[in-house]
This record gives C-alpha cells, sequence and structure tokens, in this order.
C-alpha cells in the first residue's frame, strides 16, 4: 500500500522532455560556435524554421552592405577598388577593339566615361552594389540549399527535406559575418580592399586567372570553419549514422565545382565572374 501511494506521488519522468524543448534562436546562434553538433541534433528533433535562415542570410546582406561602404569611405581603398575594376573593363575592351567591334577611339571615350561615372557617381554606385548583393546572396543560397539537399538526399540517402536544407547551410552563415568584420579590420589596418581571407587574397593571386590561385583561394580559415560546421548540419539535420560521408561529400562539392567552373571559364569567358 504505502509502495503504491510512493509511486502516485513520485511519477517517473521522461528524460527526453526536457532534451526535446525547443532551442531559442539564440541558443542556436551561440551553438554554432560553442557546440555544433548537439545544437543542430536538437534542432533536428523539431521542425525547420524558416527564421534560423531567413536572420542569418539578411544580417550577412546588411553587414556586407555596411562592410562595403566602410571600406570604401578609404579613399586609398576606394582608388585601389576604382583601378582594378577599370583593369578589368579595359581589358574587355581592348579584346573588343581586336575582335572589330569598335574602334580604339571608341573604347578609349567609353573608359574615360566609366572612370568618371566611378569617381563621381558614389551614391548611385553603392545603391547598385547593394542591390546586387541582396540578388546574389539569395539567388546562391537557394541554388546551392538545392544542390546540397538533391545530393544528400538521392546519393546520401538523408532524411530531411529542402527546408532542413536551407537551415543546415543558412545558420552556419553566422561565421560568414564573422569573416566579413574580420575582413573590415584588416582591410582599413591595410588600406587594402579584401575580397576575402584567403591565402590567394593576401598573395594578390587572381582564382579567376591562374590554377594556383584558384586552389590558394581555397585555403581560407573562415571557409573551411564554415563547410565544416555545415558538414555536420547536414549530418545532423538529415539523421546520418555516418558524417564522414557528410564532411567528403561538402567539402568535395565546394572544390570540386569551383575547379570545373575554373576549367569551363577558359571556354566561356564570362564564366570567370563566378569563380571563386
Amino acid at each position: 500500500m504505502s509502495e503504491d501511494l510512493t509511486n502516485q506521488e513520485s511519477p517517473e519522468t521522461n528524460p527526453m522532455d526536457e532534451e526535446e524543448l525547443e532551442l531559442s534562436h539564440t541558443d542556436k546562434l551561440v551553438g554554432v560556435f560553442t557546440e555544433p553538433a548537439e545544437t543542430f541534433r536538437k534542432m533536428s528533433l523539431t521542425s525547420p524554421k524558416t527564421i534560423d535562415w531567413l536572420i542569418p542570410i539578411l544580417l550577412v546582406i546588411i553587414v556586407a552592405a555596411l562592410s562595403n561602404f566602410v571600406l570604401m569611405s578609404n579613399p586609398e581603398i576606394k582608388y585601389a577598388a576604382i583601378e582594378k575594376q577599370m583593369e578589368q573593363i579595359e581589358k574587355q575592351l581592348d579584346e573588343a577593339v581586336a575582335e572589330g567591334q569598335m574602334t580604339q577611339e571608341q573604347a578609349d571615350q567609353r573608359l574615360e566615361q566609366t572612370r568618371e561615372f566611378m569617381e563621381n557617381q558614389a551614391g548611385a554606385g553603392m545603391i547598385f552594389q547593394v542591390i546586387g548583393i541582396v540578388v546574389v546572396v539569395f539567388i546562391t543560397f537557394f541554388i546551392v540549399a538545392g544542390v546540397f539537399h538533391l545530393i544528400v538526399k538521392a546519393g546520401l540517402k538523408g532524411e530531411g527535406t529542402y527546408n532542413s536544407s536551407m537551415v543546415a547551410y543558412g545558420l552556419p552563415s553566422y561565421i560568414s559575418i564573422l569573416q566579413l568584420i574580420v575582413m573590415v579590420i584588416l582591410g582599413m589596418t591595410m588600406n587594402k580592399l579584401l575580397t576575402g581571407t584567403s591565402v590567394a587574397v593576401f598573395m594578390d593571386m587572381n582564382p579567376q586567372e591562374s590554377f594556383a590561385g584558384l586552389l590558394l583561394s581555397k585555403v581560407d580559415p573562415f571557409s573551411i570553419w564554415f563547410y565544416g560546421i555545415v558538414s555536420i548540419a547536414y549530418a545532423k539535420m538529415y539523421k546520418a549514422k555516418n558524417a564522414g560521408k557528410y564532411f567528403i561529400t561538402i567539402y568535395g562539392l565546394w572544390i570540386g565545382f569551383s575547379i570545373i567552373l575554373y576549367f569551363a571559364a577558359q571556354a566561356v569567358p564570362f564564366l570567370r565572374w563566378f569563380v571563386r
């Protein structure tokens, strides 16, 4: 009788109840940096939330736009950025002249007009850059999340949805935000417009122009860190038993696609703008 009363007064509790409590977005943000595996494991127990990829992606856009504004406020960096763009434009115009699409005089006039616009229309240029950042970031995000989802779903037999993929690829973007902040600090210190934090950037090697530059552009601590967390995220969100396959797949896609695009750009010059 006393045992029955004891059992009634002390009902058993399910140890999973507390564990399955939904994490706040702040908890998930912190977890990306401190306990990514455990954070994404807990997230996999509940339905993917749009807010978990939308907030970091929006912040990436905002920080990227602000970073560009801060860097371009430095006269030396602004001058170097304009000169770099002018070199590319001049190269394109020279090719057009060689192919007979325009005369040398027309090319020189176009070059001068372009330089004048860049130097005097800073405000309009910033607006176009912000619009470009928004379009590129969102389009790239949806395409990459879709490709990763299809490959993980079909190739690795993962148990997840496209929403799972967007969260797995989007939430680690907080690392990209940290990278942007570091780029601004280094850029202002060095009076140099940095396009990344890879070895290629600091050696002034363009991944579009040499295969060595492309490979060295992948030697980037922030990018390696980012794709490592993305690998963990997909493994947990898609309930994988072997996380190693996810690391091989994600890193392989990141590097492999860039190599394919590089060689494709040799035949189709327009694709060079997408080689990173």
